[in-house]
């Protein structure tokens, strides 16, 4: 089995060198970008991260900026760096929902090779997720190529973060029910979303929900796997360090601690991961 790491950030240099220039007009960015736990990371970094810390393959993919032009900036070179490093490297594109360019700029990606969306910022890119009429049309080129969409969630309660916004889980909720055929990842545990599983209707509606576990060292304890299982998502959870933020290192502990079985480990650290990316045509 292949351990897979599904939440891995890129940035290019340029952007990294220039950050306050790079800020002007992006307030989100600039937010993370100044945030004392902040770091970027470029694909070599990334390699070196994997090796490092036993994982085999990433998911990576840049900043999803407002500005549709400096999403193709950083789509360029997360194209340019999956195919540097195949077989290490796959990555999923930036853009913004509801630009006019949107779908243009998805078929440029999706020609080059990359096989996803993410990780969208809705409170950061100006866009309604929980809109229709703001997701419609992004959710139909999605679906009609297989793509999965990635999208930033956090918790409505407990310690801010930057990062921390008031995208509510209602809002998430009316997202996945406006597109039930569009696979949905959601970050950082869906900001407690996969609790509500637990309702029929609910469970109903997620057929095609996925969370990931990235920043779980800052969120949770290690129960939030048990709870995981209980719920019966051990089938819908990727591992995701959110590396640079952290190393795919840093969850090991937790994971081994959590009690969870060995086959749910394997689910987790790669068969889940391995199972989507071959269901949307991305691994080779």
């Amino acid at each position: 089995m292949a351990k897979i790491d599904f939440h891995i950030h890129v940035t290019p240099p340029e952007i990294s060198k220039r950050v306050a220039r790079y800020a002007e007009g992006e307030p989100y960015f600039a937010m993370i970008a100044a945030a004392p736990k902040n770091k970027f990371a470029a694909a070599e970094e990334v390699v070196r991260e994997l090796d490092a810390a036993g994982f085999d393959r990433a998911v990576i993919f840049g900043f999803s900026f407002r500005d549709m032009g400096l999403c193709r900036m950083v789509n360029d070179y997360v194209i340019a760096k999956a195919r540097e490093y195949p077989g290490r490297l796959i990555g999923y594109m930036s853009v913004v929902p509801n630009h006019r360019e949107m779908e243009q700029e998805i078929d440029r990606c999706y020609c080059a090779g990359l096989r996803g969306i993410g990780e969208l910022f809705p409170a950061g890119q100006d866009f309604h997720i929980e809109d229709v009429a703001d997701t419609r049309l992004f959710a139909g080129v999605c679906t009609e190529r297989r793509l999965p969409v990635l999208v930033h969630a956090n918790e409505p309660i407990g310690h801010y973060y930057p990062g921390k916004t008031d995208t509510t889980l209602r809002q998430l909720e009316r997202f996945i029910e406006h597109h039930p055929g569009l696979t949905i990842i959601l970050a950082h545990w869906g900001g407690g979303f996969l609790f509500y599983e637990l309702m029929p209707e609910l469970r109903k509606k997620c057929r095609n929900l996925y969370y990931d576990n990235a920043a779980s060292v800052f969120l949770y304890d290690e129960r939030i796997y048990t709870a995981a299982c209980a719920l019966g998502l051990q089938d819908k959870i990727l591992f995701g360090s959110d590396f640079p933020l952290l190393s795919p290192s840093r969850y090991i502990e937790g994971i081994e601690k959590s009690g969870i079985s060995e086959e749910t480990k394997t689910l987790l650290l790669g068969r889940n991961g391995e199972k989507l990316l071959r269901q949307t045509g991305a691994w080779v």
